[in-house]
């Protein structure tokens, strides 16, 4: 069955993106959701002016998201945290690195961040999704108070 995506999906797509899923993934969950609606001839007609008219506009998004990740490359954190020999209490999550990114006057969702598990003090560094298939990668260094 065919869909049109209102939202991204995740390992499926993009919002806008026409994709084939199975018609019970798409009755009883995407549509449902929200996330899709059915690809009938006209709503494809409507999907193609859209896109038309919102190329302009992606072009500008496109441009906008690469430069936030060199902005995103260049900046260097530092987290500080409790720490005992090195290994530090708790770890260090996504919530604090979009803190510490906050405080350089960048502002990136959490959920967008991905990072391995943090439990000592060091250099490490942490994968961000920005727009599509746009991503950077921040430095940051864990130290103890």
């Amino acid at each position: 069955m065919e869909v049109i995506l209102l939202k991204d999906v995740e390992k499926l797509g993009y919002a806008n993106d026409i994709v084939n899923v199975r018609p019970g993934y798409a009755n009883n969950y995407l549509i449902p959701q929200g996330y899709a609606k059915a690809a009938t001839a006209s709503a494809k007609k409507v999907l193609a002016e859209t896109i038309k008219q919102r190329a302009h506009k992606e072009a500008k998004l496109i441009a906008d998201a690469e430069a936030l990740a060199a902005k995103i490359a260049e900046t260097s954190l530092v987290i500080t945290a409790k720490a005992e020999e090195g290994k530090i209490f708790g770890s260090v999550t996504s919530s604090n690195i979009a803190e510490a990114l906050a405080a350089k006057g960048i502002e990136v969702d959490r959920k967008n961040i991905s990072v391995d598990a943090v439990k000592t003090v060091g250099e490490y560094e942490a994968a961000i999704k920005i727009y599509k298939d746009i991503k950077a990668t921040a430095k940051f260094s864990v130290v103890a108070e």
